[in-house]
């Protein structure tokens, strides 16, 4: 039998992290521990209120199935048991890493992968005027990866602000759905004369179709607009990538799936995540094996991570070890 626990916790963000849609000083996640014959699996989510999810309402979803998963629920089944969210990933990494230890092996193999290596991670800029931005890229200008959050009047500015402070820094761009059709060509521009090397989700989820129709100097990646495999066909011809999350998909169990989906459909991968700890990156350094661009950082965002957690070399994040993960 499995013994299911649940738990919310909060962890301070060093400063704020502020987006298009506003700003936060902590994240709240939710984890789910399963234990089966001494053998302990863990996974932990971020609720996020764009998707209608709070740490209440994650909490309830589990718990209504909660009897099932401890009378032996599989990972395959869970899948059409419960919707993609925050809550099915807390409970699927939990599971798939409760399943990898009772095999004897490690996640990565379980996934496919004969290997794990280090990463190199984006490290985020938050939306804020074109000076204050400046002033963080200068603080991080010696990462390799910026990602530049957008979404307002001025974008523009703020996007020369930001290069002109971190010149040597490869920047992607993320608007959070920010942008609006008839900003939409004049900021691409700005971005491709800064060097920017992807924007993420410039117009809304549902609101995109103007991507069809516009030049694309600059790539353009589906965050906002990508959540699962099923759902992929739709942003063809709209999007040149996604960005793959597990609080979207699921876990790491639909995570695979979408990505053998985007690349059986020639999109590039990014990784991507929302503000969480070491223990919700974890399971994503196994897509982010496969990804074009990673953006694993939310444990640099906060003011302290949880022990054991990732070791991150600046930007460069190391595989887990099994005691976080796997």
């Amino acid at each position: 039998m499995t013994e299911l626990a649940i738990k919310s916790e909060a962890w301070p963000i060093a400063g704020a992290f502020t987006i298009a849609r506003g700003s936060r000083t902590e994240a709240k996640v939710v984890t789910v521990t399963a234990k089966r014959d001494e053998i302990i699996g863990r996974g932990e989510c971020v609720p996020y209120p764009r998707y209608g999810e709070s740490i209440e309402s994650v909490t309830t979803e589990i718990e209504n199935v909660r009897a099932e998963i401890e009378g032996g629920l599989t990972r395959e089944a869970l899948q059409l048991r419960m919707p993609a969210g925050a809550a099915r990933n807390a409970v699927d990494c939990a599971l798939f890493d409760l399943e990898a230890k009772a095999k004897g092996i490690t996640a990565f193999e379980m996934a496919g992968l004969s290997s794990m290596k280090p990463v190199t991670t984006a490290y985020t800029i938050s939306l804020g005027t074109p000076e204050v931005m400046a002033e963080r890229a200068k603080d991080a200008a010696h990462r390799p990866l910026l990602k530049v959050k957008l979404g307002s009047d001025g974008d523009t500015d703020r996007i020369e602000a930001v290069r002109a402070a971190a010149p040597d820094s490869q920047l992607i761009v993320d608007a959070n759905e920010g942008w609006t059709d008839t900003l939409l060509e004049e900021n691409v521009a700005a971005c491709h004369r800064a060097g920017v090397t992807l924007v993420e989700q410039p117009l809304p989820a549902g609101n995109d179709d103007a991507l069809r129709d516009i030049a694309r100097p600059v790539p353009i990646c589906a965050d906002e607009s990508a959540h699962t495999a099923d759902t992929i066909d739709d942003l063809v011809d709209k999007y040149d990538a996604i960005n793959i999350k597990l609080d979207k998909t699921g876990g790491i169990t639909g995570a695979l799936a979408l990505l053998k989906a985007a690349q059986d459909r020639d999109f590039k991968i990014m990784m991507g995540c929302m503000v969480g700890t070491s223990l919700a990156m974890a399971p994503a350094m196994i897509i982010a094996q496969s990804a074009d661009v990673v953006d694993l950082d939310g444990p640099l965002l906060l003011a302290e991570d949880r022990v054991p957690g990732l070791k991150f070399d600046g930007s460069v994040i190391n595989p887990p070890s099994p005691e976080l993960w796997g």
